[in-house]
């Protein structure tokens, strides 16, 4: 392929461009208008928060707890139908993320909610939807929690579900299944179900029935379960057991354990956060708390009420549910964005961020976390507004890295309480997870319960590489991260694929952890010659698409193969490509970054950013998709701020 030079590629018949300016003055100028945009999007109170979209069984869930708990309000159920009916695909159903194959669960889930709000079930819409669902086995062949979902409504019986009883909270901790032993949003998750699953309370208006998602009548169905591996037969075997026994289970046995899932829950309800501050857990909570007897009117009620419609997004004309909002995470990526743009009003805006967010670190708050690190101070930030037992170490690593390279010492403290906090919870295998630390008991993945198979928290390549790029920062003046440090880029060294890539956990996908990787072992002076950054850049560069764009689509988790492919380019992926290639040392004259640098300066919108553009993340990969409508606005900005430095010979900001 030959090299297109940045004179070449901002010609006068360039998108947009004006033929009398040169190639500086025209990236100086994209620069400035993506840089006025960020920043007329940050609060006033300092932050930035972009809406977080999943896919469409989070505003069909909605409609369902309205209808459950007897609280429709009829406006907003109309835009939330709205918005599922614009989302249906070709094939009939409702995939994952745009572009994705139609999933049963979520398809399920949205049929019943239009169904529910009033859809006439002889519509085209809904006709091609039923006959989707029945030619993939019909509902009873959904995930576990859409057979939940239908079991409290009194569509499938209670056999067609996991046996998950509240006596699960009396187990002791040595008891091969314990709370502890599952991820944060699992137990969030379960704990209200467990209450859910054993008082089995039914919906408080009549609800319209859904038999005709069924191939044989639900009462008739025997084959809810399919085995995956010999334990897992195992688990079903003891959960078929369990079931037969429940009768036994004494009645003052049950009440402690009610007890204790309600003492469990209330300590946790994160106040206008609502419990874990993901919608999952927080609808379950709030539907728990009603069977727990708590009226509409209790304050827990209310702020939880209060706490799932403050993720609502609503327009004119549509609505739909965020799964839980980002502003900590936007604000520090927004934060290392602007630090690569010179000028002070930037400095200013960062300043004001930095501020805010210090204010929410999370010091003696007591999280989930302190159970397997009791003597660990804390030092954390959450994803949310607010998540007090739940702070999350990307988060913390990616404020913090902020925090360092805004350069005053003003945050010095408060950056070294993040990193004392982030050595304690490394894994033993060197890596670093979301919440937990060693949260890997795999064998729980086999659970009848866990059919999505993200029932875990292990530590990831990208989370790692994160802390590894603030701990390197710090080791030179704190030589007590020097053992942390060395396990870590070895945990990252020997997660590298056969093909160079590093597989990305909470971003899609294998661009998302080269970016990653790269920018960590740039900042912990990993020579550049070293074969692992070789193989890489190798990687990027083959992947590189035509346009001089990159692009990975979602479905690269369920196929490896398709690593670093898809049929379009976006402008988040083809800055992380950019941002890998430069923190492994590709030069200004890099016809890859040229032909990227190109890419994203003929892509801008109007108003100096870019497109909103496919879902940017897993949740959990193969089950759960979101979409940053952030991406767009800050990552783009940040390569390409940072291929300004290059080309003018300035030390990158992420080495200072």
């Amino acid at each position: 392929m030959s090299s297109v030079r940045l004179e070449e590629m901002f010609s006068p018949q360039g998108r947009g461009w004006a033929g009398a300016l040169n190639p500086a003055q025209r990236l100086d100028g994209a620069l400035e208008e993506a840089t006025r945009a960020l920043l007329a999007q940050q609060h006033e109170q300092g932050h930035w928060v972009y809406e977080l979209e999943a896919d469409c069984t989070i505003p069909a869930e909605y409609i369902l707890m309205m209808h459950f708990m007897d609280e429709v309000d009829t406006g907003l159920q109309r835009k939330l139908a709205a918005y599922l009916r614009a989302r249906q695909g070709a094939d009939g159903g409702w995939p994952l993320y745009h572009g994705g194959e139609l999933d049963l669960s979520c398809t399920v889930k949205a049929y019943y909610a239009l169904k529910l709000s009033g859809e006439p079930t002889d519509t085209a819409l809904m006709r091609r939807a039923r006959e989707a669902i029945l030619e993939r086995g019909g509902a009873a062949r959904a995930n576990v929690f859409t057979r939940i979902t239908l079991a409290l409504f009194g569509q499938l019986p209670w056999r067609g579900v996991p046996f998950i009883p509240v006596e699960i909270m009396l187990l002791p901790r040595w008891f091969p299944f314990h709370i502890t032993k599952v991820s944060y949003w699992s137990r969030t998750v379960m704990v209200p179900l467990f209450v859910l699953c054993t008082l089995r309370p039914r919906p408080k208006r009549p609800v319209a029935s859904v038999r005709e998602l069924f191939t044989v009548a639900p009462e008739r169905e025997r084959h809810y379960f399919v085995p995956r591996s010999h334990l897992n037969r195992v688990f079903f075997a003891l959960d078929r057991l369990g079931r037969r026994l429940e009768p036994l289970i004494p009645k003052r046995l049950r009440a402690r354990a009610l007890r204790q899932a309600e003492a469990w829950i209330v300590r946790r309800l994160n106040g206008s956060g609502g419990l874990g501050a993901i919608f999952p857990a927080m609808v379950n909570a709030y539907e728990a708390l009603d069977c727990l007897g708590y009226a509409p009117e209790h304050p827990y009620r209310n702020t939880a009420r209060e706490a799932l419609r403050a993720l609502l997004v609503e327009g004119a004309q549509q609505a739909y549910c965020q799964p839980c909002v980002s502003p900590v995470w936007d604000t520090a990526l927004a934060c290392l964005a602007l630090q690569e743009v010179p000028g002070e009003r930037p400095r200013a805006a960062v300043r004001r961020a930095l501020r805010w967010l210090a204010e929410r670190q999370l010091l003696d708050q007591a999280g989930d976390w302190s159970e397997t690190r009791p003597g660990l101070a804390g030092g954390g930030w959450p994803f949310q507004f607010r998540n007090d037992h739940y702070p999350d170490l990307d988060d913390t690593a990616a404020v913090a890295w902020a925090m360092l390279r805004e350069g005053s010492g003003e945050f010095d403290q408060t950056v070294l309480r993040a990193a004392d906090w982030i050595q304690g919870m490394q894994c033993r295998n060197g890596g670093f997870a979301s919440f937990d630390v060693d949260n890997t008991h795999y064998h729980l993945n086999e659970i009848p319960f866990a059919d999505h198979g993200a029932l875990l928290d292990p530590p990831t390549a990208d989370v790692t590489a994160r802390c590894v790029t603030l701990l390197a920062m710090l080791v030179g003046a704190q030589p007590r991260y020097r053992s942390t440090l060395a396990a870590a880029i070895a945990y990252l060294k020997a997660e590298q694929e056969p093909g160079g890539a590093w597989f990305g956990r909470w971003g899609s996908n294998y661009l998302y952890g080269t970016w990653s990787v790269l920018t960590a072992l740039e900042q912990a002076g990993v020579p550049r010659d070293e074969p692992c950054v070789r193989r890489a850049v190798a990687w990027l560069k083959a992947v590189q698409r035509p346009d001089g764009g990159w692009g990975e689509s979602n479905d690269s988790y369920a196929d490896p193969g398709l690593a670093g492919r898809h049929e379009r380019s976006t402008s988040f992926q083809t800055a992380w490509a950019m941002l890998g290639l430069m923190a492994a040392g590709e030069e200004a004259g890099s016809p890859a970054l040229e032909r990227g640098a190109r890419y994203l300066l003929e892509t801008r919108r109007a108003d100096g950013l870019w497109w909103d553009e496919d879902f940017t993340a897993p949740g959990f990969p193969r089950v759960f998709y979101l979409r940053y409508h952030g991406y767009s606005r800050y990552f783009p900005l940040w390569a390409l701020a940072r291929y300004r430095r290059l080309r003018s010979g300035s030390a990158p900001c992420a080495s200072a």
